[in-house]
């Protein structure tokens, strides 16, 4: 009976060891996988914009208002950094929130991606400074709204004329990019999250010209080139399963 008591013990023994062990292990991949996962990042900001050639058009044109040179922009990506280095992407969306259907008015909006690497200057599990430089692409588009509301309804419903001459105008550009920025963050105590926040410039590698909304080219039209400034905070997690 002894001798069976024993052995049940060391099996019980062996067994509690086994599962510290597996669990251990389990704990180490864990925190493998932490570290080797990127920041999902949240940024809301803004961004400062003069298109100064189709402004120019417009300002010769009474029914039409002047694009506005700001737009609040929202964007969704990652950062990684390891050893110091840290590399970013994100997709991002920009509006001058200014168009109005009802009046005249002016909105401009677009749609960008980019990738940026960066080096963290400051050693610390806390913080991190890093400049940045980086590529993108950024699509516009420039819409102008006329005052229709002395155009008589009736006209309207009887003229495909009248019709056409109360749409908005729209206009489409789209740029191949250059980025520099600087970028501060401050890490969780406790859990895999930060919040910062990042401004820098964006600029085009040459003009381009405005064209129209179904892209199609337009004789003599006005050329514009990207030159941003842009100021975001930004705010990284990792995912809600790491957190726990």
């Amino acid at each position: 009976m002894r001798v069976i008591i024993c052995l049940l013990v060391i099996g019980i023994s062996l067994k509690s060891v086994a599962q510290h062990d597996k669990d251990h292990d389990q704990d180490n991949k864990k925190e493998r996988f932490k570290k080797f996962m990127p920041y999902m990042t949240r940024t809301l900001g803004g961004s400062f914009q003069s298109f100064d050639a189709i402004n120019a058009r417009v300002a010769n044109l009474p029914q039409y208002e002047q694009l506005k040179d700001y737009a609040a922009t929202i964007g969704l990506g990652w950062l990684k950094e390891k050893n110091q280095f840290v590399s970013s992407g994100a997709i991002n969306l920009g509006s001058s929130m200014s168009g109005h259907r009802d009046e005249k008015s002016s909105t401009i909006r677009y749609i960008g991606v980019n990738l940026n690497l960066g080096y963290d200057v400051i050693k610390s599990d806390r913080f991190m400074l890093y400049p940045m430089a980086g590529l993108g692409l950024q699509k516009y588009q420039a819409i102008f709204y006329k005052d229709n509301s002395a155009v008589s309804f009736n006209d309207v419903l009887q003229s495909p004329t009248v019709q056409n001459n109360i749409s908005s105008v729209k206009f489409n550009n789209a740029f191949a990019l250059y980025r520099f920025g600087l970028g501060f963050s401050v890490k969780a105590p406790k859990y895999p999250a930060a919040i910062g926040i990042e401004a820098g410039y964006t600029g085009s590698f040459k003009k381009h010209e405005w064209r129209s909304n179904e892209d199609q080219t337009l004789a003599n039209a006005p050329e514009d080139r990207v030159s941003q400034f842009f100021v975001s905070l930004v705010l990284m997690s990792k995912p809600f399963s790491m957190m726990r």
